[in-house]
């Protein structure tokens, strides 16, 4: 914004936004896109090196945005001391040769969150550098969709780490899915979305400090039917689970703070053992479609609030087992569908 004011008899131009405390400029422009952000330093001296100061980059590597070697320049002219956000989306074949380097640098930047997005035509997976993940002491959110292949021979350490999203993609065995979670001593929220079996049959998820859990599989055809998850999280207060059709096993093996549940679409799998391990969970909420085994003398003690969705007998029958099993339900909810 610009206007004139009067000064000993002359009008002057006066750059107001130009005149705002360094802190607030960089507030402002870390909500702004990259490319918009990079475009200011051409507006006077004092944005000429502004950006390079802006703690959230989001970067785009296309032909219409930037290169492999345009995002290279630009994180390497970054002096921020600490990278408070970091999001690359890749659709350049070429930059899956560079994703090492480029998230080596965002490490050493001491990134916080890191949003990696690989989009690609030719299936072509990118490995994730295990290498990297030796040790890491800043890394807060790590989230990686697409096509990313993860191998961890070891351990790794992330010891920041309170947040982890994957979505859709593939470990290279069961030893590296353990590998990963048992590196992350400060995990809080874990969101895992896949195709069912596609990587590896059994999912371990056993993490003591993890609070929020988020499963959900979708369709595909190559699906094969068998193996499942094995939950161990004793810290677990909230857990969704979506979408195992093609599963045999959910085995949730200790989750004795467990506030709240939601189970959708779960078909195939042996859910007296779900029910079961719910019976801690002060709000439930349950769509079972097909037959439903009860476990025989469970009692949901902590029980206040029940959501069902009814199919047919099954439906019903597990509606009137709640009942009968919840001494402190104060609210229901039913959504009938026959």
């Amino acid at each position: 914004m610009e206007q004139k004011r009067k000064i000993g008899g002359e009008r002057m131009n006066e750059d107001m936004i130009s005149e705002l405390p360094e802190a607030l400029l960089l507030h402002i422009l870390s909500s702004v896109p990259t490319k918009d952000v990079i475009a200011t330093s051409v507006l006077s001296k004092r944005w000429r090196s502004l950006w390079k100061m802006v703690p959230n980059l989001k970067l785009y590597f296309n032909m219409e945005y930037y290169s492999s070697e345009d995002v290279y320049r630009l994180l390497n002219l970054h002096k921020a001391p600490v990278l408070e956000s970091l999001h690359l989306s890749i659709e350049d074949k070429s930059a899956r040769l560079d994703i090492g380097i480029l998230i080596g640098i965002a490490f050493s930047r001491h990134v916080r969150e890191l949003v990696l997005d690989h989009y690609r035509e030719d299936e072509t997976t990118v490995r994730f550098p295990s290498v990297l993940c030796s040790y890491n002491n800043t890394l807060e959110v790590l989230k990686l969709t697409h096509d990313f292949l993860l191998d961890f021979p070891s351990r790794v350490c992330f010891d920041a780490l309170r947040e982890l999203h994957l979505y859709h993609v593939q470990f290279k065995d069961e030893a590296s899915v353990c590998n990963l979670l048992s590196g992350c001593p400060r995990l809080q929220d874990l969101v895992v979305e896949r195709f069912s079996n596609f990587d590896v049959e059994t999912y371990t998820i056993a993490v003591p400090s993890l609070q929020r859990l988020t499963i959900e599989e979708e369709y595909n055809i190559s699906d094969v039917d068998g193996g499942g998850y094995v939950i161990n999280a004793p810290s677990l207060k909230c857990l969704n689970i979506k979408g195992l059709c093609f599963n045999d096993v959910c085995l949730i093996e200790n989750a004795p703070e467990l506030v709240e549940a939601k189970i959708e679409d779960v078909s195939d799998v042996d859910n007296e053992n779900i029910l079961a391990s719910l019976t801690s969970a002060k709000r439930l909420s349950f769509y079972f479609p097909l037959e439903i085994k009860y476990p025989i003398g469970t009692i949901f003690y902590q029980l206040v609030s029940l959501e069902l969705h009814i199919q047919g007998t099954n439906g019903w029958n597990l509606f009137s087992f709640m009942l009968d099993s919840s001494p402190k339900l104060q609210s229901i909810k039913l959504d009938s569908q026959n």
